[in-house]
């Protein structure tokens, strides 16, 4: 570990901080592939060594046995012809043959594979992205560490625990964001794992040094004071705990002075320090929506439940449907959020999900002020765009939206599919331009977005919920299954309470597509009311 910075009097760890980034599931599960390829790989190698070692013993073992006979008797040994001509032999070839056999590099092909396959490697991105994804999945579902560290996870199938190892990197991620609250909790982790007994190669020394400056950093100077003075009993050398103690002890004696001449108004003013717990937050419904995504939100009373209903739609007397209606739902009654069961097949989910794979790209939006499209730290997806031209089974997906909501999806977007993987989501957003973004969907041309059409393409063993923090609303992902909803009034007015989020993924993998339909075209399919909110 390498150190060296002093700020405001205190020596801090120095780390390199790296953006988030995204690895998707499809990537992931293609890595487990390479893992086990590589796996095969070294077993080769390792087989090969065995070999070669093998070779080597048997050769040892058997001029073992010819030089202990022949140094009893040196002279009577060569004086025989037949042995003389084989000691020459051996120390003039046979010698040679085996100094070949030790030098023979046996790893050539599992090095080889190893340089092919390291292309496809993580890099430090992604593993810093991963590591915020487990961060963000604690705060989101309330998480401790010890559950996390034990992989006590609901609706987990392969049960993995984290090494004192791992609860000390994701500190160390933690720290390098300036996020001392979870570098904290993690230090902490990683050093009941040591107090347990368990076997590392981190110290107590190297955990205690993180975990003191996070505990100051949040304003607890007696902790922060008490761990260094640990750290010291561990090392009484360690050269910058020998620093902090001093400086400690400094801002503590100071606040006990003004503390003393104070006024009894004033007693209780200190040294400015961090309020502990976790960073202030840019998203003001943040606690609303993870308590959605936690399944605690709002409970629609009685009589609004009374008012939503299942029935069978045949898309206003379709013939596609007249004979096999399509089975409704009403999840949530303002805005009205209908969810269609059976809507897709698994064959069609399928089709749709092998023509995304190749195209996976990170999720982006449409930039409010420049129209553009880019990458954000508030959705993280990869995504694909999928035309109706190019395959039967999208086009007969557009079209069987049409069918259903009967909006005209020929100035829709195309089809997105997106997967979340490990700690997914997209935050509260609307799906529409606001007044205040008239160049949002500019370039295409088809005015804003009326409503939006969302498939689910898979079931979530845990999280993954898409909800609506405005209303309270949760809808859970359900495979084979679409919700549908109006993000416009039929004024034009945008409809404020569609603000909706995608719930980070817990355990699982979330498979969606979603269209998004315009308002180009649904002039006379949904006429234009006089009342801005209707």
């Amino acid at each position: 570990m390498i150190w060296c910075i002093l700020i405001v009097g205190i020596l801090l760890p120095q780390s390199l901080a790296h953006p988030g980034f995204f690895t998707s599931i499809g990537q992931m599960t293609d890595l487990i592939h390479t893992e086990k390829d590589l796996v095969t790989s070294l077993k080769d190698y390792i087989k090969a060594e065995e070999d070669k070692l093998e070779q080597i013993k048997k050769w040892a073992e058997k001029l073992d046995r010819l030089t202990s006979t022949a140094t009893k008797d040196p002279e009577g040994f060569v004086g025989h012809p037949v042995n003389a001509f084989k000691l020459m032999k051996r120390l003039n070839t046979e010698w040679s043959e085996l100094e070949n056999l030790v030098l023979k590099d046996m790893s050539d092909g599992f090095i080889s594979n190893l340089t092919i396959q390291r292309q496809y490697f993580p890099n430090d991105e992604d593993q810093v992205g991963a590591a915020k994804a487990l961060l963000r999945l604690q705060d989101t579902y309330n998480l401790d560490t010890d559950t996390i560290s034990k992989g006590n996870l609901p609706g987990v199938k392969h049960k993995s625990f984290l090494t004192v190892e791992d609860c000390f990197e994701l500190g160390k991620v933690a720290y390098t964001e300036a996020d001392y609250y979870h570098t904290e909790l993690w230090m902490e982790q990683a050093l009941r794992q040591l107090d347990e007994g368990e076997v590392s190669t981190i110290d107590k020394v190297s955990v205690l040094d993180y975990l003191s400056y996070a505990v100051y950093q949040q304003g607890d100077l007696n902790k922060a004071l008490l761990l260094t003075k640990k750290l010291l009993e561990l090392d009484p050398e360690h050269q910058r705990a020998n620093g902090n103690l001093k400086y400690f002890e400094y801002i503590m004696a100071k606040e006990k002075d003004v503390n003393k001449s104070a006024s009894d108004d004033q007693s209780d003013q200190k040294t400015t320090l961090k309020k502990k717990g976790a960073a202030v937050d840019y998203l003001p419904e943040r606690q609303k929506y993870e308590m959605l995504c936690r399944g605690e939100g709002i409970k629609m009373t009685p009589r609004r439940q009374k008012k939503l209903f299942c029935r069978y739609h045949d898309g206003n007397r379709n013939p596609k449907f007249i004979l096999a209606p399509a089975k409704q739902e009403d999840e949530w009654d303002k805005p009205r959020i209908i969810r269609f069961h059976d809507i897709i097949s698994d064959a069609e989910i399928e089709i749709v999900k092998d023509l995304a794979k190749p195209r996976l790209r990170r999720a982006t939006i449409s930039n409010p002020i420049t129209g553009d499209l880019e990458t954000v730290h508030y959705r993280i997806s990869k995504s694909a765009w999928l035309s109706g031209y190019e395959n039967p089974v999208v086009s007969r997906i557009n079209m069987r939206i049409q069918d259903l909501t009967g909006l005209d999806v020929s100035t829709a977007e195309e089809l997105q599919v997106a997967n979340y993987g490990v700690g997914g989501q997209y935050e509260p957003h609307f799906d529409f331009a606001r007044k205040d973004e008239p160049d949002a969907f500019k370039e295409l041309g088809t005015g804003n977005r009326i409503a939006t059409w969302l498939f689910y393409m898979s079931d979530v063993s845990a999280g993954g919920a898409t909800v609506f923090p405005e209303v309270g609303a949760s809808v859970w992902p359900k495979k084979g299954t679409a919700v549908f909803w109006y993000n416009l009034f039929a004024s034009g007015e945008g409809d404020y309470s569609t603000r909706h989020a995608a719930c980070p993924v817990l355990v699982g993998n979330k498979w969606v597509s979603n269209k998004w339909l315009h308002e180009r075209g649904q002039e006379f399919r949904r006429p234009c009311t006089l009342s801005e909110l209707e």
